[in-house]
């Protein structure tokens, strides 16, 4: 299988904090990671460190054969390939929702704005909300404003999909339907790391648990592995809490 991010040794710390204390994780083209742990972790530190929205202190970041960290690389050209989706959606509140998906690919992939259109309308029916291009994010939900936001991601063609607790923000009754469009990218085979609390979705989609705590990773393997048999004390002490 052909590796997509290799991680090695990987350290962050702010001042004398140490967030990350030496991360080293291979995933291949196509897995589905998903990320959990107790809040300060490290966890969406560690993803952020994977597109440089954070500088990594030490270590090594490889994508797609790209060495992140090195100065000389045009982190912007590799940012193209890996769609970040957030918390709080981040929408432009003047957009509308189809303006707000065209934006990237005019600016960054120089698409004309009848490309971009096109694009955006593609995604919105595949996201559900090809009925919404026209309205601004307050006018939508929060389940349907995320949704949105991994339209958005996906208008530049990314390789690789981050998700920073991407539900962790919505009314319960929406979660679902944010964690249905995911499902449906990880059942197409997109790459993708997913910080995230909801269980479930971990053990349905994940092809891989990585349990993080105290900037380590203390545990991995596949969902039944990680949930129904951990080794390590830490995680099972993490999921008597959270299960």
């Amino acid at each position: 299988m052909t590796e997509k991010v290799k991680v090695t040794a990987l350290k962050k710390s702010f001042g004398k904090l140490n967030v990350l204390n030496g991360i080293d994780v291979s995933i291949a083209e196509g897995e589905v990671v998903c990320v959990i742990g107790p809040s300060g972790s490290g966890k969406s530190t560690f993803l952020r460190c994977l597109n440089r929205l954070e500088k990594a202190t030490g270590g090594e970041i490889i994508i797609d054969g790209y060495p992140i960290l090195d100065k000389h690389i045009n982190i912007n050209k590799v940012r193209q390939q890996i769609g970040m989706v957030f918390q709080n959606f981040n929408l432009f509140s003047h957009l509308t929702v189809k303006k707000n998906i065209m934006l990237a690919p005019i600016d960054s992939k120089k698409l004309t704005p009848a490309q971009a259109e096109e694009t955006a309308m593609q995604l919105l029916k595949r996201v559900g909300l090809e009925d919404k291009a026209d309205a601004y994010p307050h006018q939508l939900s929060g389940g349907q404003q995320q949704r949105v936001a991994i339209a958005r991601s996906l208008a530049m063609n990314p390789d690789i999909m981050l998700f920073d607790e991407p539900t962790s923000a919505l009314d319960p009754e929406m979660v679902g339907e944010v964690l249905q469009v995911m499902r449906e990218l990880a059942e197409g085979g997109m790459t993708m790391v997913v910080v995230t609390h909801e269980m479930g979705f971990a053990r349905d989609v994940a092809d891989r648990v990585i349990f993080m705590a105290d900037g380590v990773i203390v545990e991995e393997g596949t969902p039944e592995e990680v949930f129904g048999n951990p080794k390590e004390d830490r995680t099972k002490e993490f999921l008597s809490c959270v299960l």
